[in-house]
């Protein structure tokens, strides 16, 4: 069985498409370049119904990927916006991940690909979470990879697209082989950049430290709610580059991202963190954060967007195959 079992619908191109029938050409530029970009959204279930996190700040950060690589979103932020909850309440679903993809399609396969048509699609499926159960509690275990993360001089590192994750399959795949659950990708100059698909925090004493986009790393919208959860706390941050000894040194430290909302970093290279396990401030500061998730905070009541009341009026059931090409 795969993740994938409980979906029955994509929407693509503005069409609710059948997930069988929810296919692209093997001449689409993206397949072949990785020409693409695409966000990770969380939706929650909470007392009043399904509620995206921060679907706002998500669809932000979707076009801007997409402007760096020049693809022209044919859709604006309200239309996929109601698209995402449609696909949601379609499907069925009240806590689920989503996936929006915008890519260039077929028309050649040469690398300038401004010829090719864009296509958005958006998936949706059940996804208890990156690290869920027993690692939330005790933490995981990490290795600094040997693959080292590229810098936005080589390519735009706040953008999220689809071919640069190569670059993080390579570390996780690596670091899965020798046993640990995560990656730690460190820069050129061997400072602290991310996990393959993390954002990282330290803890030292109660003060909680992360680095910024001047040190090639994606900026992580859940990145953004933990630093403003961490000062409503009444934690001292401070944003600055992190060096390996700054982690080594650490009380704690855990990854924030929307798959691993905030997960307990236990040990690195065998070496423990702390106390090798999740220490209070993560505790506190995770607590928090599932809190807001569910609904239970109202303060931050603005971060979650309701699913109830979807319509599926702008997206059509189809049943034939479509001609995505």
């Amino acid at each position: 069985m795969t993740m994938f079992e409980q979906s029955q619908w994509v929407w693509m191109d503005g069409e609710m498409v059948p997930w069988r029938e929810a296919t692209v050409h093997v001449s689409s530029h993206a397949l072949h370049y990785g020409t693409g970009v695409f966000e990770g959204i969380r939706s929650y279930e909470t007392a009043d119904g399904a509620a995206i996190f921060r679907l706002e700040a998500h669809l932000e950060r979707f076009y801007a990927s997409a402007a760096v690589y020049g693809l022209q979103i044919p859709f604006d932020t309200s239309q996929l916006a109601e698209a995402v909850c449609d696909l949601i309440g379609r499907n069925g679903f009240r806590s689920c991940y989503v996936r929006p993809i915008c890519y260039y399609g077929s028309d050649n396969l040469g690398l300038l690909p401004d010829k090719c048509p864009v296509h958005v699609n958006i998936l949706a499926w059940p996804w208890k979470g990156y690290h869920t159960g027993t690692p939330l509690e005790k933490g995981i275990s990490v290795t600094v990879s040997s693959w080292r993360k590229f810098h936005s001089s080589m390519m735009p590192t706040t953008a999220k697209a689809c071919g640069q994750y190569v670059n993080s399959i390579l570390a996780i795949r690596a670091a899965a082989s020798e046993g640990y659950d995560e990656a730690l990708l460190l820069d050129m100059n061997g400072s602290i950049c991310e996990g393959s698909g993390e954002n990282i925090f330290l803890v030292h004493g109660r003060t909680v430290l992360t680095n910024c986009e001047q040190d090639s790393i994606l900026m992580g919208v859940t990145r953004d709610a933990v630093i403003t959860i961490a000062r409503d706390l009444g934690l001292p941050v401070e944003i600055r580059p992190l060096e390996m000894e700054d982690l080594l040194s650490a009380d704690e430290a855990f990854f924030t991202g929307t798959a691993a909302e905030v997960t307990p970093i236990r040990a690195v290279d065998g070496k423990p963190i702390g106390q090798g396990t999740r220490g209070p401030v993560t505790a506190l500061i995770q607590q928090k954060f599932f809190a807001i998730v569910k609904g239970s905070v109202p303060e931050y009541q603005h971060w979650l967007h309701p699913v109830l009341g979807a319509s599926v009026s702008s997206s059509t059931a189809r049943s034939k195959r479509p001609q995505m090409v």
